[in-house]
């Protein structure tokens, strides 16, 4: 029978897989702007995590709403930050340097979890997530320039606050932290309604774009995401992000028919093996503590 950690590695990498169409649905909206495709996919999001929340709680929703309390706020408000930016640098930068600054987001998360959380990484991880952020760079090199200096800020700030995030849930990983993500939607309605309350309309196809990728799509990686956080190292949890980064350019070559370099098919490649390598590694150690009887929650 397969462990919870096994578990949370395979859920993973299929929600890296179903994040990572993220970039080609963002490429196919064309007239809505950056604050209106935010409000419409965080209402989406936020419609499934309640629905989630509805169908796990019932009448208890309320109460266990309630009971993330402060720790569940800092979350909240740490995914709230990190969403907006996120939007933005895609927006307002290249997809290369956006996704250049993201690729930091294990290593911002290793250094944070090692300062705050006490949690050290084995020497054949460091490895491997050095060598899955040099495909990143082989992936992006041709396309990574100075300019667009907003855009940048915008994915640096994604790259610290989604850290933040996982270091959050992380240290609260005894507490049911999926309410946070349905305090986070709130909060991301409540800041994009007043921005764009006097212009709310969009084409059916956008929105219906923005349910898919907020709905759909983001309602289930992030659901993911704070199951996996319960028995996974916050740096290893971040480090499947890479994953999506590294297959989001062959959705568009495939779907768009755009050109993919060379280097982009070689680093993408090699991110993807370093992935498969480090998951292959944390299944088998995980089924030798089994094993051994050492069952415990990393």
């Amino acid at each position: 029978m397969i462990n919870d950690k096994s578990l949370s590695i395979f859920l993973l990498l299929i929600s890296s897989i179903a994040i990572s169409f993220g970039g080609l649905i963002m490429r196919n909206i064309e007239i809505a702007n950056t604050w209106q495709i935010i409000f419409y996919r965080s209402l989406f999001f936020s419609i499934t995590i309640l629905i989630i929340l509805i169908f796990k709680y019932k009448i208890l929703i309320f109460n266990n709403v309630k009971n993330i309390g402060k720790a569940g706020l800092i979350g909240a408000f740490f995914y709230t930050i990190a969403n907006i930016m996120f939007v933005h640098a895609f927006a307002n930068t290249s997809v290369a340097n956006a996704l250049f600054t993201l690729s930091s987001i294990p290593f911002i998360t290793a250094f944070l979890a090692f300062y705050f959380l006490n949690e050290k990484l084995l020497l054949r991880t460091i490895i491997i997530m050095l060598m899955a952020f040099l495909g990143i760079i082989i992936m992006i090199a041709e396309g990574l320039a100075l300019g667009q200096i907003y855009g940048n800020v915008m994915a640096l700030g994604t790259a610290i606050s989604f850290s933040c995030f996982a270091i959050t849930l992380r240290k609260f990983r005894n507490l049911d932290m999926v309410p946070t993500l349905l305090a986070a939607g709130l909060l991301i309605i409540f800041i994009t309604f007043f921005i764009t309350f006097d212009n709310f309309r969009i084409p059916i196809k956008e929105l219906l774009l923005c349910f898919l990728w907020g709905g759909i799509l983001s309602g289930f990686v992030n659901y993911i995401f704070i199951y996996a956080t319960r028995f996974l190292y916050a740096s290893s949890v971040t480090f499947f992000m890479l994953f999506e980064f590294a297959l989001g350019p062959f959705w568009v070559f495939i779907f768009l028919n755009e050109k993919v370099s060379n280097n982009t098919l070689f680093g993408g490649f090699l991110v993807m093996m370093c992935v498969l390598i480090y998951s292959i590694f944390e299944i088998q150690s995980s089924n030798k503590k089994i094993k051994k009887g050492r069952i415990n929650i990393t």
